[in-house]
């Protein structure tokens, strides 16, 4: 028997084959032969030299193309990022300031309004004032006429019944010490 290398499962598949029907004989591939050993080895290195000449370096320089862009492409995502995180900055100080600035529109407006409305108070007041000096001046005015309507009316009554008593017409000068003295006891009257 040859010096075969054994390969588990050997005489289970050289028996398997045999019931079958096929010949005896043990399979050719799972056979160590030095010759297609040399040539196998020598078909390796060929393949790998030509593989490393044509296709390695190609796929390496490939490989490193790939690994620098997506180092360019991280550093990019990174520069993108920070510029994001001062946009968010920037729009926050924007944002704070104004509120900042409508909060002092507020309230400058709310003291606007509040000297606007003390305005409007005080010149409603003033004309208030003016209105009721001038009531009071008009009252004392038609007050004035009216005492000096009655002042009359009693000197023309007291003329009336002084005639009617003396029965005679007096004098024009008995006429007007007549009328002081009536004149007279009417302000006593009104004080």
């Amino acid at each position: 028997m040859n010096h075969y290398w054994m390969i588990p499962g050997d005489n289970a598949l050289h028996e398997s084959t045999g019931t079958h029907g096929a010949e005896s004989q043990q399979n050719p591939l799972v056979k160590l032969d030095p010759g297609l050993f040399i040539w196998t080895i020598l078909t390796f290195v060929l393949l790998s030299v030509i593989l490393a000449k044509f296709a390695w370096k190609p796929l390496l320089a490939m490989l490193d193309e790939r690994d620098k862009s997506i180092e360019d492409s991280l550093m990019s995502a990174e520069k993108a990022r920070k510029e994001l995180e001062n946009i968010n900055q920037e729009s926050e100080a924007i944002l704070t300031k104004a509120k900042t600035e409508a909060q002092s529109i507020i309230s400058d407006a709310k003291s606007a309004a509040e000297n606007l409305k003390e305005d409007i108070v005080s010149k409603a007041k003033t004309e208030a004032d003016s209105q009721i000096e001038k009531a009071k001046a008009q009252i004392n005015v038609e007050k004035d006429k009216a005492m000096q309507e009655i002042r009359s009316e009693v000197v023309n009554l007291s003329i009336d019944v002084a005639e009617k008593i003396i029965k005679k017409n007096i004098s024009k000068e008995d006429n007007i010490a007549l009328i002081k003295e009536s004149l007279s006891d009417v302000k006593n009257y009104e004080a």
